[in-house]
């Protein structure tokens, strides 16, 4: 029976909506998901949870953040920030989120968020962002603080019941679906306002133009909420790949394919080695909507029969996320 300590291997991203995905994962040769297909048949079904592609929380992060609050989070309420600020500034029961620097690329009919990562922004360039944006956040009551050159922790009244996109939602997609609301936050829309006035004149951007790099010209608020909970101890055992993601954001869907077939040589092979050791083991397969947890089952000689003589193909298993 795995315990919280067991290996967990969580694949964000592991399915898609949207016929592109689809035709991807059936153009890989027969039988190249063979690992996963083998690591299945020693599992069972543990855990489901359903959602939709515009929540704003993603699967992955729902299976991370399970037990994280004392009930059930709300839709992009997870405390992802209290959580880090817990570690920084100590357990307290303030509301945080994440600020993160980024840039916007506008297009005719709306802006698209790029990869933040993609800036490439050193900590002395963060700093500086920050010191020139904080006293524009402090007439809304909101105090930054740094924690690295692409995040800063944003502490605020105003975070706790606010629930916000996760990155991983937005990236490569039009940020107007996914902005808080200008009835339940206005404040936070005008201070994106401000705060775009502000970027374009300001002269790190000059720099950063000269150097031909993006500038940043807005931010983005997420992992909101405040921790009603003592924060649990980290699990050391939990490995969250990130390639399928990074592929499925830029929509390369050859480079995705190539991602599975890596993840099946790599991780998942891992973890079969571990399950066939008779170690137990966890595997939360998660999509746009769905997730699914497995974990190694004791199965009778009977199921163990069964399933080997018509185990269920991967893709199948996919397609329900």
């Amino acid at each position: 029976m795995p315990t919280a300590q067991s290996p967990h291997l969580v694949v964000p991203f592991a399915a898609c909506t949207g016929e592109a995905w689809l035709q991807a994962m059936k153009a890989l040769p027969a039988g190249s998901l063979k690992n996963l297909g083998k690591l299945l048949q020693g599992m069972k079904l543990a855990e489901t949870s359903a959602g939709e592609a515009l929540s704003l929380s993603t699967p992955h992060e729902r299976v991370l953040g399970n037990g994280l609050t004392a009930t059930n989070p709300v839709d992009g309420l997870i405390p992802w920030a209290a959580l880090e600020a817990a570690g920084t500034h100590g357990p307290n029961n303030k509301a945080w989120a994440f600020i993160t620097p980024c840039h916007w690329a506008m297009g005719r009919e709306h802006a698209t968020l790029t990869d933040p990562a993609a800036l490439g922004l050193t900590a002395d360039e963060s700093r500086t962002l920050l010191a020139a944006m904080q006293p524009y956040f402090e007439t809304e009551g909101i105090t930054l603080h740094y924690a690295a050159p692409e995040r800063w922790l944003a502490e605020g009244e105003l975070f706790r019941q606010l629930p916000t996109a996760s990155l991983d939602r937005v990236l490569g997609r039009n940020v107007d679906t996914w902005l808080p609301g200008a009835k339940t936050a206005p404040s936070l829309r005008r201070l994106q306002n401000e705060m775009q006035m502000l970027l374009y004149t300001h002269a790190l951007n000059d720099e950063r133009g000269i150097k031909r790099q993006l500038p940043v010209n807005s931010f983005w608020i997420s992992g909101t909420g405040a921790l009603d909970k003592p924060a649990p101890a980290p699990s050391h055992n939990i490995t969250v790949p990130r390639n399928l993601a990074q592929a499925a954001f830029t929509d390369d869907w050859d480079a995705y394919a190539q991602a599975w077939l890596q993840l099946d040589s790599g991780d998942i092979s891992k973890l079969l080695a571990q399950q066939n050791a008779g170690e137990s083991v966890r595997l939360s397969l998660c999509g746009e909507r769905n997730a699914q947890t497995f974990e190694t089952s004791a199965q009778s000689f009977f199921s163990r029969i069964s399933s080997l003589l018509s185990p269920q193909p991967p893709l199948t298993v996919l397609e329900q996320l």
